[in-house]
């Protein structure tokens, strides 16, 4: 809730950040091909996935069986001694939605396409966990998570006339909360 609240915006893109719950920035926007990332709607669970999809299971589907994003993470957290009570806010990279006329929220197909990137300096470290699971307002009727690059390499700390830091007040007490907690 920060991160949004903080930077007055519904959704992320270019010069956004994502907030601690400390007043800490955890990573930044620094580039967006895309223009709008979901933080609103959350993640597919079980029974979204069955109800839109069907049943699969890994006995008869093997790595073809429909995953949701919260199992799924909850897999990953798992591993690193975490658990349900450290599922956090998420971000819905890729994937923008909108209010319609009657005020429901509308998944908006064609928003991202292959090759679109989104280039996310971690400026903390922090354990990223990751889901290709769909969306849970996506209209699509066959399951197909697409594909996803990952690529890490250390870029350094946020400069002075850096576009994250200086997109808002804010965001600037925010790489200050930072710095003073990696100077002690």
């Amino acid at each position: 809730p920060d991160t949004l609240k903080a930077q007055h915006t519904a959704f992320l893109t270019t010069a956004n950040v994502c907030y601690s719950d400390m007043g800490r920035v955890m990573c930044s926007f620094i580039h967006d091909s895309v223009g709008w990332h979901d933080t609103i709607c959350g993640i597919s669970d079980a029974e979204i996935i069955q109800n839109k999809y069907g049943v699969t299971n890994y006995q008869t589907h093997r790595n073809d069986m429909y995953r949701n994003a919260k199992d799924g993470l909850l897999n990953e957290l798992t591993k690193h001694g975490l658990g349900k009570r450290d599922l956090v806010a998420n971000m819905n990279l890729f994937s923008k939605v909108s209010a319609n006329d009657d005020g429901n929220l509308v998944f908006q197909t064609g928003n991202s396409k292959a090759g679109d990137v989104v280039d996310l300096r971690f400026d903390m470290n922090v354990l990223v966990v990751l889901s290709t699971a769909p969306h849970p307002l996506d209209t699509a009727e066959v399951y197909q998570p697409a594909d996803v690059l990952l690529t890490a390499w250390h870029v350094g700390t946020a400069a002075d006339n850096d576009v994250c830091r200086n997109a808002c007040e804010q965001n600037q007490r925010g790489f200050i909360n930072t710095e003073r907690f990696y100077a002690n």
